[in-house]
């Protein structure tokens, strides 16, 4: 074989270098995942939970408890009041929509809807959208990448927490030709960062004063969703219309979606006058929490003659955690010892036993049921490496997988749980002292938690028969809606109970929960008050994770430190979802990995038309 000359060879050698040295050309795709590739390839019809020939037509009526004085989502002082179904996980975006539409049967993949189209790198250096030719806003006005743009900026300017530093790592904002928008981010911005640009809501420019965005607003806003709000009556009632003009009802992603004509959320003032409600047909759908009133409550004449049904569901998720939250910032909380003493005061058995006829599992992980749980797994080479950084943020028996919960007799008054919680609380500078448990300044171990219903006060109320017994004073106050939709948002309180819902792409939601950046700022959902950094640490090494290997080891890091940090006195879960409908009301025969899913239900009233 010849040999090229030396000026051959150069040429050569000069004119393949770029490629060599530049990373893989991207080319754009109908859809992102977070790891690995999309289920559905770009010529897909529907997606695999829908009914494609679901009936259009009819109506629905949901019911919530609590009220709302605005319809802005987006901004701080009326993060809480917001009406349900403007934007809305579960009812549907019915108003507002964002680049890329996520699907309920793969952990973390987002397919195109106002963007056609998604463009990146390897590295996730940027990403660049071109949006759909037929995207409109509901006044008819085209989505433009100006109203992508100027989106980010107002949110970033005006809006609240996550939607406020979406642009925090994003090192430039541009339009590229006439339907493309790029981000590139900077060094520090993670490998989900652009999948939460993908699920960001689009606004309008034209239809929006910058100058009052803040303020909350009963005005009717413009968006690109299938829905317009038609009817509002503050604090009782809202009602959206089908838009007959929706740009999106013909796209794949969209099929066998949003089939009712008309959605009505209605309000209620307690639990139990919603579920009266419900009973006499003045809304549609019932989603059920208590296994107790699972087993108990559905035996009105509805139910026996068939009129609603009772439908469970088995979703493929981790448990997620439910619990009594320490609020860190307050001094009593502050030891960690004196948390995980308290934590084990709480006779799950007991109450599972009396209070839930044994309907409950305990919960002892916040990914329990999932790859992603510590528990009874000891740390791999992986975590330990990620957690070496930090000797003591966990415990020795939670990193080698044997730890579990304290386990009771369920007879009501366990000896050795007790003995062993009151050893925790003396190491911390406690002793009992005329039957009360003191400080070494004689002060009485005493707190508040602060509960919204009957369900959580019951909680409460069993959690305080214990604590009484070796002489820990626990008040329980139970407020309206308003004071503790207030009172969250400040913070102030002693202990609340709160439930943190996991997934199987957990993500940058996390810094909300428990970053150290979330623990001062109102607003966000870090209510334990958590500011550590081996948490902020995991967070990171989860968000930035390359491998499937990778992410599940960080993620399981991540458990281990928040369960060493005795945040919480963990309760139970289900495995199971249940919801009770009025027979009309229709739903596909598929279940998503994430659950039941609202937008796909149809009224059957219309099937017979």
């Amino acid at each position: 074989m010849g040999r090229f000359s030396p000026t051959v060879a150069l040429a050569i050698a000069a004119a393949f270098l770029p490629a060599l040295l530049s990373p893989a050309s991207a080319e754009p795709v109908h859809a992102i995942a977070m790891h690995g590739e999309p289920a559905l390839g770009p010529d897909f019809e529907h997606l695999p939970y829908v009914d494609p020939d679901a009936p259009k037509g009819g109506s629905i009526a949901y019911g919530v408890v609590g009220t709302f004085d605005s319809l802005n989502p987006f901004i701080l002082q009326s993060m809480r009041t917001t009406a349900r179904g403007v934007i809305d996980q579960e009812y549907g975006n019915l108003v507002y929509e964002s680049l890329m539409f996520r699907s309920r049967d793969e952990p973390f993949t987002l397919y195109g809807l106002i963007a056609e189209t998604a463009e990146w790198d390897e590295e996730r250096s940027f990403i660049e959208f071109q949006i759909h030719p037929e995207a409109r806003f509901s006044d008819g006005e085209p989505i433009k990448p100006e109203d992508v743009i100027f989106s980010f900026e107002l949110l970033a300017e005006k809006g609240r927490p996550p939607y406020s530093t979406r642009l925090n790592f994003v090192d430039k904002l541009e339009k590229i030709g006439e339907r493309g928008v790029r981000f590139t981010f900077g060094e520090d911005a993670s490998r989900e960062l652009p999948l939460l640009i993908a699920m960001s809501p689009i606004l309008p420019k034209h239809a929006i004063d910058p100058e009052t965005f803040d303020r909350s607003s009963l005005k009717p806003p413009i968006g690109s969703g299938p829905y317009l709000v038609s009817k509002v009556e503050p604090g009782q009632r809202i009602t959206f219309e089908r838009d007959p003009d929706y740009w999106a009802r013909d796209l794949p992603i969209k099929r066998g979606q949003d089939n009712f004509d008309t959605v009505t959320v209605e309000y209620f003032l307690s639990a139990s006058s919603q579920f009266e409600a419900f009973k006499r047909g003045l809304f549609d759908v019932f989603p059920e929490g208590s296994p107790t009133a699972w087993a108990r409550s559905y035996n009105f004449p509805a139910i026996t003659d068939g009129r609603i049904v009772k439908d469970e569901f088995r979703p493929q998720l981790p448990s997620g955690m439910l619990g009594f939250v320490f609020n860190t910032r307050r001094d009593i909380f502050a030891d960690r010892q004196v948390r995980q003493a308290l934590a084990m005061l709480f006779d799950f058995e007991w109450a599972n036993r009396t209070l839930f006829d044994g309907a409950y599992t305990r919960t002892q992980s916040y990914w329990q049921g999932s790859d992603f749980s510590s528990l009874e797994t000891p740390a791999n080479a992986l975590e330990k490496d990620l957690l070496a950084p930090f000797p003591d943020a966990v415990m020795p028996e939670i990193m080698d997988g044997s730890f579990t919960m304290p386990r009771t007799s369920g007879a009501g008054r366990d000896r050795a749980s007790q003995r062993a919680a009151y050893d925790l609380l003396r190491e911390a500078g406690y002793r009992i002292e005329g039957g009360r448990m003191v400080d070494e300044n004689g002060r009485q171990l005493s707190f508040e938690v602060m509960t919204q219903n009957e369900g959580q006060e019951k909680l409460a109320l069993a959690y305080q028969r214990t604590l009484t017994s070796l002489g820990i004073a626990m008040r329980i106050r139970t407020v309206d809606d308003a004071q503790y939709q207030q009172r969250s948002l400040a913070y102030d309180y002693d202990m609340i109970v709160k439930s943190y819902p996991s997934t199987l792409s957990p993500g940058a939601e996390q810094n909300w929960r428990w970053h150290s950046s979330s623990r001062d700022p109102q607003g966000t959902f870090n209510f334990a008050g958590a500011a550590d950094p081996a948490i902020d640490a995991m967070i990171d090494a989860m968000l930035n994770a390359r491998s499937d290997e990778e992410f599940t080891a960080a993620v399981r890091a991540f458990d281990r430190v928040l369960l060493s940090g005795w945040y919480m006195v963990p309760l139970y879960h289900v495995e199971e979802q249940w919801v009770a409908r009025w027979a009309h009301i229709e739903r596909p025969e598929t279940t998503p990995i994430y659950g039941y899913t609202l937008p796909t239900w149809w009224d059957g009233r219309v099937a017979g038309e």
